[in-house]
């Protein structure tokens, strides 16, 4: 979440249902694996105004509307806020050389924000493709593109770096695309996550499996804290219940 008013993720609500502990409040369900993290939070006010141009009255000027905890969105704005929040200002190239598929997601002909039916206005940032890249940004971005196992920050000579971001409860597991859900981890530290001969205690302690053939080896790779490098923000560590459910899992005792 960002640190003021704004815009800082996309989600579908599936259902409103009223608040079994309020009287006369809601709740608003999320639609499970729906919710993606803006890659670029977006401040309420802009340059020229509020990017939200519905809030305006007739004078131009910010109607009682702007205090709605919940209110509609025009497709206009809807394209307008999301264009923003998936935007890349300095492009975060992949680790790999093969070309990734560019989104256009601005406003203008055939944008899919813009289309009366929900289905097309979400589809776009509902697709695996789009997932994954926003995911990675998120994610390295939390991690200053630093391997949280072995602490290593290196970009090669194109200007990539080469961490990955790696899910700890897989997607195929019904994991999230949230940056709490995520590592940034070097190609032999993913590797070893993924296979579970490492693992994280919930304080980030780094776990190593007694399967391992190389327990030193991996010793001598892991950062000397010998926890993992978590973000700076609290919010966007690795969630307990994420790391309970890769140890139960994955890690091999």
């Amino acid at each position: 979440m960002t640190e003021t008013k704004g815009y800082f993720a996309i989600a579908k609500v599936s259902q409103v249902i009223p608040d079994p502990g309020i009287s006369g409040m809601y709740l608003a369900l999320i639609e499970p694996g729906s919710y993606l993290d803006f890659a670029n939070p977006v401040p309420f006010n802009s340059a020229t105004g509020p990017v939200e141009r519905g809030v305006l009255n007739d004078q131009g000027r910010i109607s009682g509307r702007a205090q709605s905890a919940v209110r509609p969105l025009s497709p206009e704005d809807f394209a307008r806020i999301v264009k923003l929040g998936f935007e890349e200002e300095t492009p975060l190239l992949p680790r790999s050389d093969n070309d990734v598929p560019s989104l256009d997601i601005g406003e203008g002909a055939q944008a899919p924000f813009i289309h009366d039916q929900e289905r097309d206005r979400v589809s776009v940032t509902m697709s695996r493709i789009m997932r994954d890249q926003v995911f990675r940004r998120v994610v390295l971005r939390a991690y200053e593109e630093r391997c949280a196992i072995t602490g290593l920050r290196l970009i090669n000579g194109k200007g990539r770096a080469e961490v990955a971001a790696a899910h700890i409860q897989p997607v195929e597991a019904n994991g999230p695309d949230i940056v709490s859900n995520g590592l940034a981890l070097s190609g032999t530290a993913h590797w070893m996550f993924d296979r579970g001969l490492i693992g994280l205690a919930d304080d980030l302690e780094i776990l190593i499996s007694r399967q391992t053939n190389d327990p030193e080896g991996i010793r001598s790779i892991i950062n000397k804290s010998g926890r993992a490098l978590g973000p700076h923000r609290l919010s966007d560590r690795p969630h307990p219940h994420f790391l309970k459910w890769h140890r139960e899992n994955c890690f091999k005792q």
